[in-house]
């Protein structure tokens, strides 16, 4: 699967990692409905440096469709709550 984070770039990830990827977005879910800010900012460093670490970057001038569109590492609390429109981040 392709993976984007807004940015910075793309990587490539095996669907195998899919679980621990959802296991980070369900706990980012609970923490932006309990409106825990410093959770927040925490589990978003971990689920983009799970991509990071598990996947492998394409090539800046490679473009490719992205199957998951993940925020950047600024992004706020309110803008992560509108792209969650579907349940979360990640599919599945």
């Amino acid at each position: 699967m392709i993976v984007r984070i807004m940015g910075e770039g793309q990587w490539t990830l095996a669907d195998s990692h899919l679980s621990e990827l959802n296991m980070l977005d369900d706990e980012l879910l609970k923490e932006m409905e309990g409106g825990d800010e410093e959770g927040f900012r925490r589990t978003l460093g971990a689920l983009l440096h799970a991509v990071r670490r598990l996947g492998e970057p394409l090539p800046d001038e490679t473009l490719e469709p992205s199957e998951l569109i993940l925020p950047a590492p600024d992004a706020g609390l309110e803008e992560v709550r509108e792209m969650l429109s579907d349940g979360g981040l990640i599919p599945g």
